[in-house]
């Protein structure tokens, strides 16, 4: 069930030209989200269907607020499968609590399976985490920081330490770098940790480094892969939207009629609609999948990483194609396609990256490499 309204979005759009013009947090917008209970907990396709659409008519506040849906989804699935340890982040974020990732690390290539950050631990079981983190979207405004690093205490054996802090912990800071291509209102600043406490009740997970088969892994990875396709998916929606629109309104000068008899514009326009319809379907099985607690067993992560894969690349290309037939006003930079190609280039840069999706259904159809 949609917790969106048509006024509520044509605000929010009416605001995402200006976001990006200046650089600036979607400050308005989350007031706005928050106060309709977009923060709450909810199936993940009724998430996923709502972040398309919020996509379609403001991508970076979409993605954004995508950090904070993923922390909620975790805990989501954890409860479906019998686990109440993280029911308290369904409590906060109810409560209106924003939540945030301050997971990725330059240079990480594992991901989620290792960490350059410290985790020392504490002899109350609470930890300390030092280290920097990139990419940390709402910045300016989170309450909770969903943190993870590692713990070589037992050098024959090291953990991942998951954890959450709060605004108000000592031991963290925001470094004001934020001026991207695209994707400008998340607000994404690199995060320092600088022994950074988590309190033992905000443990949230201790796993050995590397894959590892735990339902703390697969909800981080099923929610996030599953909403970053949304919120691309969404971005070629409206993208094929003003396309059409556009060819309606131009006018040939050799033939006389409008750009939408062109032949050739024609099939473009029907080749992207081809591409993009592929999305729905899949995106929202697996969701639905993911509610109702469906068992793919080893396959789980190929259809994940090939959707988050697909929804990216037919984004890109729907875009394109838009502003291919849309002429040359499209490639204007306060034009709403210019922006849209921004952001969907953007998308190149969320794991898995092609590399490690291709690397993941080989594995999953070949086996793996011999060491």
């Amino acid at each position: 069930m949609t917790v969106l309204n048509d006024d509520l979005l044509a605000r929010i759009r009416s605001r995402a030209a200006g976001y990006d013009r200046d650089n600036a947090f979607f400050a308005d917008d989350l007031d706005e989200l928050r106060a309709a209970g977009y923060l709450r907990s909810r199936p993940l396709l009724d998430v996923a269907r709502d972040q398309r659409r919020l996509a379609a008519f403001a991508p970076a506040t979409a993605l954004g607020i995508n950090m904070h849906l993923v922390v909620v989804g975790i805990a989501r699935v954890l409860q479906a499968r019998g686990d109440s340890s993280l029911d308290w982040i369904i409590d906060e974020a109810a409560a209106g609590e924003l939540f945030a990732f301050g997971n990725s690390e330059a240079g990480n290539d594992q991901v989620m399976f290792d960490s350059r950050t410290v985790a020392s631990p504490q002899p109350d079981g609470s930890y300390l985490f030092t280290g920097t983190k990139i990419f940390t979207s709402l910045s300016p405004a989170w309450t909770r920081l969903a943190i993870f690093g590692r713990d070589d205490t037992d050098a024959a054996q090291p953990r991942l330490v998951h954890g959450v802090i709060t605004r108000d912990t000592p031991g963290h800071r925001a470094v004001g770098d934020w001026n991207p291509l695209g994707m400008r209102a998340t607000q994404s600043f690199t995060t320092v940790l600088d022994g950074a406490r988590v309190e033992p009740a905000r443990i949230t997970r201790v796993l050995p480094v590397g894959p590892v088969a735990d339902p703390y892994i697969f909800g981080l990875f099923a929610d996030f892969l599953l909403l970053i396709s949304s919120v691309y998916a969404g971005i070629a929606d409206r993208a094929l939207e003003l396309a059409v629109e556009n060819v309606g309104a131009r006018q040939s000068l050799k033939s006389g009629l409008p750009y939408s008899h062109d032949p050739d514009i024609r099939w473009q326009l029907a080749d992207a609609a081809i591409a993009l319809d592929s999305l729905a379907p899949q995106i929202e099985g697996l969701a639905r999948d993911v509610d109702g607690l469906a068992d793919h067993g080893a396959a789980w992560f190929r259809l994940l990483v090939g959707t988050k894969t697909r929804s990216v690349d037919v984004a890109r290309s729907v875009v394109e194609t838009a502003i291919r037939v849309s002429g040359g006003s499209s490639y204007g930079a306060d034009n709403e396609l210019s922006r849209l190609y921004r952001d969907a280039l953007a998308g190149l840069f969320h794991p898995s990256d092609p590399e490690s999706a291709h690397g993941t259904v080989a594995t999953n159809l070949l086996g793996a490499l011999e060491q």
